[in-house]
């Protein structure tokens, strides 16, 4: 028979008759049972049915105590000796379900990694030991609820350290790898054909989310307002996951975001791994507990349940001659300065003398915060003259990505990449690069295709990378409330004698590992997955996460680690913005004053970006500048390139991308408009989109969607739809076998092809952001802002405004918003009203082209609102009776009729209301309409 490998490590029972004498009766009982199943998993021996059924009903009731009873929790959450045999049943009931789900046993003491194997294996060994499965996995269920309840006690301090103490957590990690590695494989896989069998796959699944949740429980409360245990479960999760390197060489880093070097990993290791073994110090209950079970072990034999050897808290309770290195004693109201050595030989006292978590984290944020931190003028660095070479160019790329991504003619033929035109630098960390442009291009991502990543496919590391892949929103909240408690600065302890805030440098290392990176992906797609609204807790949380990486500035590192080889903007990148969105619209609410700028006499860098006016500035000035750089100009490239599909000019067959690349480009762009109205609609911010001249994109985007998409007629009308003759209604002939019947027609397309892409609602979106910016001042309600009015006509923005007014079923209620437009354009600008009035006065003088008496009639295409294509209209001579202007040639003619009057109606309307807009008195102001005429919906403003 196997012996236990917790028999092996210790051959004398350390426990004495006299340790024993003073415990409850739960204390005993529960002890004794978890000495069986710890017996019983490794098989030492195998309970039977019976023996089994009574521990089991033992585990139950202590479970239910330790849910109810507050004075249980106090006696067994003191109890050294009940933590130590609780980590040896978990330890043992994993080792098992790791042999009897992955087929490969895990060892006390050792991590486990995360497994390469094929699904179906998992499957096989899941439905071979269903049964067994199960009872481990409701097994360790209850016994990870025991240990989550017993850290709920009056002074959670005492069972954190114990549970540190004996390294408790270890089995957490292990349990959760246990878990990732038993879904993931059963979620990815093909289930099996039987319904049997797939019944058994899904309960041991389910089984094992259960458990995963609980164990993220745990590690909730074991880290819950202790610094140290929050920092050592980060180091676990992020430096010493399963799935990373565990022997990095002297120089490798961590992936580097663009050109900026991230940290170097050995360096960030080993400075966290000495930061806790100098702030491993045990609160004096816990260490009185754990000195007096250490004393009464034999001198010879030391239980190593309970670690005494290269510990981080065995100093506390061992005689200091064997300690393994000297811990720092000093008075917690003392404060010290920070000092780095470079020429200190000894690391371990380098890094005391500097005191801090890491400075090779410090020298990397330096870098990676907020770009151009030494300017404060937020000053645009990419100006409106940039934008159209952008556009050429991002329409060049497009092409170039889609013709090398065509198979090659011939098999020897190598693909030839696009030589970096200079564009490739997104990063701005130096003031003297503030000129450069941040948008890159897409040759700079060109990677082969079994690297992308793009959208959180493929092997990412991170022991918590794949819970969100795993869990559903009801069941991953505990996951999003260890991210908070660790980095957010409101649940921190305050700072440290050296002034450090420990919850920002978890932060920091949260976005410079490629972990943390990892994570916050996954944690973002999540939202966009499941759907999240603002009311969610999820959401809630995620954007007080989003706010801590704000506090620290590294919301523009953030969103460039989240980039996409491929998409103008990736999903998390969407939702990221989506948080940033909500950020905004809660920073200045209630309004408060807003400055900005910096005290000019301030130099100290870090001092300036605790304002949180000067960092949204920032933020802001850089997310624009991406608009600017990037978004726009891609964007008006794919709408440009959809025009040149729409004029006969490239094949629909070489559109360089396809539906699913535009729907993603959408949400992006959609998004990023809904951050630009917040902005417009915030008073305070609002000047800063009108001195950045935004008015310019936003026409842009205009004059793009008119080029690419053709307007959508009505509903009834739609340019797909069948027209069935009368005559297809009679009744079908006999079929033989001479005359079979003729095959089915195929079915409709799922979706418009993608140069057909409509775009749908953007500009409805422009539109109300242009009103935005030329509405007046809070509490005015004439004139329009100057400034604005300016801009628009600078850059003959007016015909882009009028080309809205004509119907669009993809972007209903233009005419609302676009009225709203011309009402605050007009509004004090005379030139504007001019130009609008000579515009509508010239349509309204323009004589009716006839052909000459005598001549005939001549047949003319003409387009009108509201009828697809264009219509062929035969043109009567002079001679003609009155009121007779023409006819329709051909079956349109009958849809036309029915629509001509209503078409009339609404550009007499149309023509009316402009008119009504630009009557202007002898002082140059204009005189509105009454209210009751216009036609804004009120969710508009």
């Amino acid at each position: 028979m196997a012996s236990s490998p917790s028999r092996s490590a210790n051959q004398v029972d350390p426990d004495s008759a006299k340790m024993w004498k003073n415990d409850s009766i739960e204390e005993r009982i529960f002890s004794a049972a978890l000495i069986c199943l710890e017996g019983h998993y490794n098989q030492s021996p195998v309970l039977g049915l019976q023996s089994l059924t009574k521990v089991t009903s033992i585990v139950s009731k202590t479970l239910e105590k330790t849910h109810t009873f507050k004075d249980v929790r106090e006696v067994l959450s003191r109890n050294v000796r009940v933590w130590i045999w609780l980590r040896r049943a978990v330890c043992a009931a994993i080792c098992d379900l790791n042999e009897k789900a992955l087929g490969v046993r895990s060892e006390p003491f050792v991590q486990t990694r995360f497994l390469d194997i094929t699904t179906p294996e998992v499957t096989a060994l899941i439905i071979k030991n269903y049964v067994p499965l199960k009872e481990a996995l409701q097994m360790l269920n209850k016994l990870m609820h025991i240990a989550r309840n017993l850290l709920v006690t009056t002074d959670p301090e005492v069972p954190q350290d114990l549970s540190a103490a004996i390294h408790f957590d270890h089995e957490v990690y292990e349990s959760i790898c246990l878990c990732v590695n038993v879904t993931s494989k059963g979620i990815d896989g093909e289930m099996p054909e039987d319904e049997a069998s797939r019944a058994k796959l899904n309960e041991i699944t389910e089984l094992c989310k259960k458990v995963l949740v609980i164990s993220l429980q745990q590690a909730h409360n074991w880290i819950a307002k202790n610094d140290r245990n929050k920092m050592l479960f980060w180091y676990k999760v992020l430096i010493e996951s399963p799935d990373a390197d565990s022997n990095p060489g002297p120089d490798d880093r961590h992936e580097s975001v663009l050109d900026y070097p991230a940290p170097r990993s050995v360096q960030l290791r080993d400075e966290i791994s000495n930061w806790l073994k100098r702030s491993s110090r045990m609160c004096d209950a816990a260490v009185s507990i754990c000195k007096e079970y250490f004393d009464a072990q034999s001198t010879e034999k030391k239980d190593l349940w309970l670690p005494h050897d290269e510990n981080l808290l065995a100093w506390n309770y061992t005689p200091p001659e064997t300690w393994a290195w000297q811990p720092d004693m000093y008075d917690e109201t003392s404060e010290v300065i920070s000092t780095w050595n470079p020429e200190e030989t000894d690391k371990f006292e380098q890094d005391r003398a500097y005191g801090r978590v890491s400075h090779e984290l410090d020298k990397w944020w330096y870098g990676a915060r907020i770009p151009n931190s030494n300017d404060w003028n937020l000053t645009m660095y990419s100006t409106i003259d940039s934008v159209p070479q952008r556009i050429k160019e991002c329409e060049a790329n497009l092409m170039q990505r889609y013709s090398a991504a065509e198979p090659q003619e011939e098999p020897g033929d190598t693909l030839e990449h696009p030589v970096d035109d200079g564009h490739s630098t997104e990063w701005q960390a130096q003031a003297s690069q503030a000129a450069q442009n941040f948008a890159p291009e897409y040759d700079e991502y060109e990677e082969e295709a079994d690297d992308d990543d793009s959208y959180g496919e493929g092997p990412m590391t991170g022991l918590l990378t794949e819970v969100p892949n795993i869990l559903d929103p009801k069941q991953i909240e505990a996951l999003h409330m260890i991210v908070k408690s660790c980095i957010l600065d409101s649940a921190g302890t305050g700072l440290t004698r050296f002034g450090e805030n420990l919850q920002q440098t978890r932060c920091r290392i949260f976005l410079a590992t490629d972990c943390g990176r990892n994570l916050l992906r996954e944690m973002l797609v999540f939202i966009a997955v499941w759907e999240k609204d603002e009311q969610s807790l999820i959401f809630q949380i995620s954007s007080q996460i989003v706010q801590a990486i704000h506090e620290n500035s590294l919301i523009p590192y953030a969103w460039m680690a989240l980039r996409s080889p491929k998409d103008i903007i990736s999903p998390a990148q969407t939702v990221l913005l989506r948080l940033i969105t909500f950020l905004f619209r809660t920073a200045l609410a209630p309004p408060k004053d807003y400055n900005p700028f910096p005290d000019s006499k301030t130099e100290d860098v870090e001092k300036i970006l605790a304002n949180e006016d000067v960092r949204l500035g920032k933020m802001l000035n850089y997310l624009y500048g991406l608009f600017r750089s990037r978004i726009v100009p891609e964007c008006v490239a794919l709408m440009q390139i959809q025009g040149e599909v729409r004029k006969g000019r490239l094949d629909p067959a070489d559109f360089p991308v396809d539906n699913w690349d535009l729907e993603r480009a959408k949400d992006g762009l959609v998004q990023y408009l809904d951050f630009l109205y917040t902005v417009a609609d915030i008073f305070p911010l609002r000047q800063h989109l009108i001195d950045y001249e935004a008015v310019y994109e936003l026409l842009k985007l205009l004059e793009g969607l008119d080029i690419g998409v053709e307007k959508a007629p009505f509903p009834g009308t739609r340019r797909n739809e069948p027209t069935t003759p009368s005559t297809t209604t009679s009744t079908p002939q006999a079929s033989s076998s001479n005359n079979p019947p003729p095959p089915p027609p195929p079915p409709p397309p799922i979706s418009d092809p993608p140069h057909e892409f409509p775009w749908s609602g953007i500009k409805g979106q422009v539109l109300s952001i242009l009103a935005a910016l030329l509405q007046p001042p809070p509490g005015q309600s004439s004139p329009g802002n100057p400034t604005v009015q300016l801009q628009i006509l600078q850059h003959n923005g007016i015909v882009a405004l009028l080309n809205c007014c004509l119907y669009d079923d993809n972007n209903r209620f233009c005419r609302e918003r676009t009225q709203l437009c011309l009402k605050w354009l007009m509004d004090g600008c005379p030139d504007a009203s001019a130009f609008l009035q000579n515009l509508v006065s010239a349509n309204q003088g323009q004589p009716v082209t006839r052909p000459p008496p005598g001549s005939g009639s001549v047949t003319q295409s003409v387009r009108i609102d509201g009828v697809p294509g264009e219509v062929r209209v035969q043109v009567r001579s002079s001679s003609a009776p009155a009121g007779e202007v023409g006819e329709v040639v051909g079956d349109a003619g009958a849809s036309l009729r029915s629509r001509l009057e209503e078409n009339k109606s609404r550009s007499e309307e149309l023509v009316n209301d402009l008119l009504a807009l630009t009557v202007v008195d002898e002082t140059g102001k204009m005189s509105l309409a009454p209210d009751e005429d216009e036609t804004e919906d009120d969710d508009f403003m």
